[in-house]
């Protein structure tokens, strides 16, 4: 994000923490707490938030869960995001499962990118990362993600040693055959049960070392609302690679994104436990001034915490799913 540092202008906005799916780094394979439904935020709370955050430079939104897809009425309120006309990006992360239901009523809604997140190309695989045999469901959502037209259509894969990483080359293969956006994301240690430890750990590098023996890489330049990937094409493929370094790319100092858990705890960085109660002003009576304060107060915390981030090795206490991925 060259020349962009310190521009945040990207939420990813949690709306359930529920999923139906169970993947080893996320949720605990036993013994989940799920957030009460009185203590999500409602759709109106959330288009406020969002409708503040304009003030404060938000441009781009993020839907995330758990499993958006889960939550009752989720087309409808994407539609009501869709009509505000600062946002310049609306994109989605699923996991997939019901995708193929919903890709078309997305799609209406006006949205043109979407995240997929899938570990494995192997059904019986991937069985044993989420818990649930789901496979063939969310490959069918893949296919008709690209019917509908979607571009791009982003695959997020979590790379780690021993379980899937013996089929990079599977996923790196995918580019030359369909237009997809591949993202290998380092595993990270999210939650007290999500089974990290280094010996799992797959470093960027590592991963951009198997990229480059599939021929000269060129890289792909960030947008002013881009992400943490480093994007490359290779030559004679459709689409592309890109690889998140969430444990050893010293990102801080490019990263442009605010986070609202599910129940409005609002986090300015994925590896803090930092939150600011935002349903309690919501649901206590307080201005639309003192939010923006919030907002704003926020975003200048995160500029001045930024250089003081420790890179490696860092560890967030809540799993994944409550907080949004």
């Amino acid at each position: 994000m060259k020349g962009n540092e310190n521009k945040i202008n990207y939420l990813r906005l949690s709306i359930t923490d529920r999923c139906n799916l169970r993947c080893i780094y996320c949720v605990p394979q036993e013994g989940i707490r799920f957030v009460p439904y009185s203590e999500i935020l409602t759709y109106e709370e959330l288009l406020r938030v969002v409708r503040l955050s304009i003030q404060v430079g938000i441009r781009k939104v993020r839907l995330t869960g758990g499993e958006p897809l889960l939550r009752r009425g989720f087309i409808e309120f994407l539609c009501k995001l869709r009509e505000i006309p600062e946002l310049v990006d609306i994109s989605l992360t699923t996991n997939g499962v019901l995708l193929k239901r919903f890709a078309k009523d997305i799609k209406r809604c006006g949205i043109e990118r979407i995240n997929i997140s899938l570990d494995t190309l192997r059904p019986d695989r991937y069985k044993k990362i989420t818990g649930r045999d789901h496979f063939r469901d969310v490959w069918e959502g893949i296919e008709e993600a690209l019917e509908q037209g979607f571009d791009p259509v982003k695959i997020n894969t979590v790379v780690m040693k021993g379980i899937n990483d013996d089929e990079l080359d599977d996923f790196i293969s995918l580019i030359f055959k369909r237009p997809f956006h591949i993202r290998f994301i380092e595993f990270m240690p999210v939650g007290e049960n999500n089974r990290w430890n280094p010996e799992r750990f797959i470093s960027g590098k590592e991963i951009f070392e198997r990229v480059k023996e599939y021929g000269k890489l060129v890289e792909v330049p960030p947008d002013p609302y881009s992400g943490p990937a480093r994007r490359f094409k290779i030559k004679d493929s459709i689409g592309e690679i890109g690889i998140i370094e969430t444990m050893t790319g010293h990102q801080c100092k490019n990263c442009n994104r605010l986070r609202l858990t599910a129940e409005g705890g609002l986090r300015s960085c994925l590896f803090s436990d930092s939150e600011v109660d935002l349903r309690y002003m919501l649901r206590n009576g307080k201005s639309d001034q003192e939010l923006v304060e919030v907002l704003r107060d926020t975003i200048e915390k995160k500029k001045r915490d930024i250089q003081k981030r420790i890179v490696f090795p860092r560890r967030c206490s809540r799993h994944m799913s409550s907080i949004g991925g």
